[in-house]
């Protein structure tokens, strides 16, 4: 007959690898790219008052900013683009005018150059490549 482990000696060492193993999920979730909720929201916050500020510096309607910037929320947006503005007043700033196209939000595709040329430049450089 096999006698059993009493119930206590068995449930420590479980808890202890248990302890051991939920220690690490910080660790584990940074490593697969995982980010925390409250996290999330802190870094959208800080981006969404940088790109705002940049914004009013740059000269763009804060409207702008809302539509090119549209996964940011649009309060910190507002929030950075105001601060910067009384910044700029205060310190009687010229905005700088931006010599980058905006970015493109995420998801969207970029246009090919060669949809946007005409089908005759298309045909003349297919010739030109086979010669």
């Amino acid at each position: 007959m096999i006698k059993r482990a009493p119930r206590p000696l068995i449930s420590i060492p479980f808890s202890c690898c248990l302890l051991f193993g939920l220690g690490g999920c910080d660790a584990i979730q940074q490593k697969l790219g995982i980010e925390a909720p409250a996290a999330r929201t802190a870094r959208l916050e800080a981006d969404g008052k940088a790109v705002g500020g940049a914004c009013r510096q740059s000269g763009r309607a804060i409207e702008d900013c809302y539509s090119i910037y549209s996964w940011l929320p649009k309060a910190a947006i507002y929030e950075g683009w105001r601060d910067m503005d009384q910044y700029m007043r205060e310190n009687r700033l010229e905005t700088v005018e931006p010599q980058l196209p905006p970015p493109q939000p995420p998801g969207t595709r970029k246009k090919k150059a060669a949809a946007e040329e005409p089908a005759e430049v298309r045909a003349e450089q297919k010739a030109s490549e086979k010669n």
